[in-house]
C-alpha cells in the first residue's frame, strides 16, 4: 500500500505541519491574485494602443525576453500563434549571433522585462531601432531603459515577488503572462477568429478533432461495405468482403443509391446464436435496421461524437444531401474523442478499486 509522503526533518523555526505548508502556498497565490487585481484596475490606454499596433500587423510578432521572462515569451508565442497571429520567439543573446535576421520590415517586436534594465535586452534595443520595427514593451515603467525605447509600453508597476526572499520572478512573470494572454485573446476576437480557424491550427489534439469535419475521420466509401437492400443476407455477406480491418456494419441502399438501412455484425451474431440459418436466404431488408441515424457530410465532428456517445452507436453513416452514403464513422477510429468511460453505476473511473468498465453503458433501446 502506498504511503503518504512525509516532510523531511527541518530546522525548528521552519513550518513542518500540513496546515502551515498550505498556509504558505495560499499566501503565494493570494499575493499573485492581488497583483492581477491591481493590474486589472489600472489597465489603460497603452493596452488599446498595443492592440491597434498588433491589429495592423502585416508581418510577424517577434517576442523576446531573458530568463524567466523569456520562458513567458515562448508561452505567449504559442498562444498568439494558435489564435491567429503569426509569432516567433527571439532569444536576446542569440540575436547577436545571427538571429536578428528573423526580424523584418512589417514585424512588431514585443519585449518582456520587469526591470527594463536586463543586460541582454538593453543591449538589443539599438539593433532593433536600426531595423525600424515598432517596439512594444511589457515592463514595470515607461521610465526605465526599455520603457523609454518602446513605441508602446504597458506598465506593470512595482510588483512584490511572491518569493519569500523577494527575488525569484513569480508575481512579475504571472503579470506578464496575464497581459500577454489578454493581448492575444482580445486581438483574436477583434480579428473574428472562429472555431474553424482554431481547428485548423490544432489538427492533432482532441479539441481540434472535435472541431474538424466528419469527412476528416470517416472511412471513405471504398473502405466501407455497401450492398443493395433487395439482396439476401447470404448474398450481401459474400459480396461485401473487404481486405484489412472491416467496418462493423454494411450500409444498404435502394436502387437510387439512397441509404435505407444497416446490417451489423451484431445482427449477424443474433442469427447465428438463434441458429436461424434459414434467415440467411431472406432479403436483408427484412432484417436490417431501417432508416438508420446518419450525419450529413460537412458536419462538425463534435456532432457525430455526441450521437455516438448519446445513442451508444458503434457505426454512424455519413451521407450527402441526397441521402446517399459517402462514408462511415466507426467508433473504434474515434474512441479518443468520446466522453470519459464510466463504471456500471455511471461514475467516472477512479483509482478507488477494481470496477467493471463499459465504454458505452447498456441501453434499454438499441434501435437506431
Amino acid at each position: 500500500m502506498a504511503t503518504q509522503p512525509v516532510l523531511r526533518t527541518r530546522p525548528a523555526e521552519l513550518p513542518v505541519t500540513d496546515r502551515e505548508v498550505l498556509q504558505l502556498g495560499r499566501e503565494v497565490l493570494a499575493a499573485e491574485t492581488r497583483a492581477l487585481a491591481n493590474l486589472t484596475n489600472k489597465l489603460g490606454g497603452s493596452f488599446s494602443q498595443a492592440i491597434a499596433l498588433l491589429h495592423d500587423l502585416r508581418g510577424n510578432l517577434i517576442v523576446t525576453g531573458m530568463g524567466k521572462a523569456g520562458l513567458i515569451a515562448q508561452k505567449l508565442v504559442a498562444t498568439f500563434a494558435s489564435t491567429g497571429t503569426r509569432a516567433h520567439f527571439l532569444h536576446p543573446a542569440e540575436a547577436f549571433h545571427g538571429d536578428l535576421g528573423r526580424v523584418h520590415t512589417g514585424d512588431v517586436v514585443l519585449v518582456l522585462s520587469q526591470s527594463g534594465e536586463t543586460g541582454e535586452v538593453v543591449q538589443l534595443l539599438p539593433s532593433l531601432g536600426k531595423l525600424g520595427v515598432p517596439l512594444l514593451a511589457i515592463t514595470a515603467s515607461n521610465k526605465n531603459t526599455l520603457g523609454k525605447a518602446a513605441d508602446v509600453t504597458i506598465e506593470l508597476g512595482k510588483l512584490d515577488e511572491a518569493c519569500w526572499l523577494g527575488l525569484a520572478p513569480s508575481t512579475s512573470t504571472t503579470a506578464m503572462l496575464a497581459i500577454g494572454d489578454a493581448l492575444a485573446l482580445v486581438l483574436s476576437r477583434l480579428k473574428g477568429f472562429q472555431p474553424e480557424d482554431f481547428a485548423r491550427y490544432h489538427p492533432g489534439g482532441s479539441l481540434g478533432h472535435k472541431l474538424s469535419h466528419v469527412e476528416d475521420h470517416m472511412r471513405n466509401l471504398d473502405e466501407c461495405r455497401v450492398a443493395c437492400a433487395d439482396e439476401t443476407v447470404r448474398q450481401v455477406l459474400v459480396a461485401c468482403t473487404k481486405p484489412g480491418r472491416r467496418t462493423g456494419a454494411i450500409m444498404l441502399t435502394d436502387p437510387e443509391g439512397k441509404l435505407v438501412g444497416l446490417f451489423t455484425d451484431s445482427d449477424l451474431a443474433k442469427l447465428i446464436e438463434r441458429r436461424n440459418d434459414a434467415a440467411l436466404d431472406l432479403p436483408v431488408s427484412e432484417l436490417m435496421v431501417t432508416n438508420p441515424q446518419t450525419v450529413l457530410e460537412g458536419s462538425k465532428m463534435s456532432a457525430a461524437v455526441e450521437i455516438l456517445a448519446d445513442r451508444k452507436f458503434s457505426e454512424l453513416p455519413v451521407v450527402d444531401e441526397a441521402g446517399q452514403p459517402v462514408g462511415l464513422i466507426d467508433v473504434t477510429d474515434v474512441v479518443s474523442l468520446l466522453p470519459e468511460p464510466t463504471t456500471e453505476t455511471g461514475k467516472p473511473i477512479s483509482d478507488d478499486g477494481p470496477t467493471t468498465i463499459r465504454l458505452f453503458p447498456p441501453s434499454k433501446d438499441d434501435k437506431r
